[in-house]
């Protein structure tokens, strides 16, 4: 049984990565639905919740059907981050996550984020006092380093350990990669052997198929495997890793009922948390995955993109399911 703290998650749990414009509400609702064990908001700087910025605020909200949830923050003010705790807090996720791999640039120049790779003792500093100041179970999502010159993050598991963290998650690559070339679990592996850390770790990066999950997992003994870019779009990669897991079969893919079914919800959602204008514009990203492979499909998809009326889009991923459904059709588009 693998525990963050008090919090129970089963053997081997699959986690939701926190991912800036995709992990929210909405989307979340559909990973859960699809056995995710655990998932994560997307990273709030501590600086926008603390000058109460809407933004910043609204990443607080989680649904008891969610959890258990993991509220991420990320910044580099020591004074800022431990008062973003306190109103972390009083949001009452089962743990904190603080973020400290985010490799975009406008985090990283201001030192949050990966930028902090580059100062180990100030990460150290960091961690500690957020330990200190909350009552709830701290965990840290990092990267192996800011560069291959610099992957310190065997010594980095057990300083992190040692101020009181009670799971690390780690993504397989540096900084400089950003997310480029393939992940290094290498150095994942080697914290899970090493007789100090008894903390859970959780291995990310590159996990995009059940068999790889389950090759990773075996090689690399980690307590779980966090899953982010794979499930875009795609949420039912948790429930296809945890039958193979199960009985070492490959599930078929969804079909195209389930797709759209996935689409409406997210766009129901989507309207709903974040009102018409911006739920219709940021559901524009989420098309192409959840109808990728399909024939054709690019007549509908510009519908999708181009329309700000959400009954037009409702009506649009009615005619994909009808269409598509629909096997005596050489061509999608014959429907017409």
């Amino acid at each position: 049984m693998v525990k963050i703290g008090p919090v129970e998650l089963g053997e081997c749990p699959l986690l939701l990565a926190p991912m800036e414009d995709v992990s929210d509400p909405p989307f979340r609702a559909l990973c859960k639905a699809q056995g995710c064990d655990m998932m994560y908001t997307e990273f709030i700087s501590v600086e926008g919740l603390i000058r109460d910025a809407t933004k910043s605020v609204q990443k607080l909200d989680i649904y008891e059907e969610e959890r258990p949830i993991g509220i991420q923050i990320f910044g580099a003010n020591l004074d800022s981050m431990v008062r973003a705790t306190e109103i972390v807090e009083e949001a009452n996720p089962e743990v904190i996550d603080i973020n400290y791999g985010c490799p975009v640039k406008k985090v990283v120049c201001k030192g949050a984020g990966a930028g902090i790779l580059q100062d180990i003792d100030k990460m150290v500093r960091l961690t500690e006092a957020i330990v200190k100041r909350t009552n709830k179970p701290v965990t840290v999502k990092t990267r192996l380093g800011w560069d291959d010159k610099t992957k310190y993050i065997e010594s980095v598991a057990e300083r992190l350990q040692d101020v009181g963290i009670q799971a690390l998650a780690i993504h397989g690559r540096t900084r400089k990669q950003m997310y480029k070339g393939e992940a290094d679990w290498t150095l994942i592996g080697k914290i899970k052997e090493n007789p100090r850390v008894k903390i859970p770790i959780f291995g990310n990066g590159d996990i995009d198929s059940p068999e790889k999950a389950k090759l990773y997992r075996e090689r690399y003994g980690v307590d779980g495997i966090m899953i982010g870019r794979a499930s875009i779009g795609y949420p039912w990669i948790f429930r296809e890793i945890k039958h193979y897991f199960k009985t070492g079969e490959i599930l078929p893919p969804p079909t195209i009922s389930e797709r759209v079914d996935a689409a409406r919800q997210h766009l129901k959602h989507s309207l709903e948390w974040k009102g018409e204008r911006l739920g219709i514009l940021e559901m524009r990203r989420h098309y192409t995955n959840y109808f990728r492979g399909l024939r054709n499909i690019k007549y509908y998809r510009s519908q999708l993109v181009s329309s700000l009326d959400p009954s037009v889009l409702f009506e649009v991923l009615d005619e994909i399911e009808s269409v598509y459904k629909n096997p005596s059709l050489t061509n999608p588009l014959e429907a017409k």
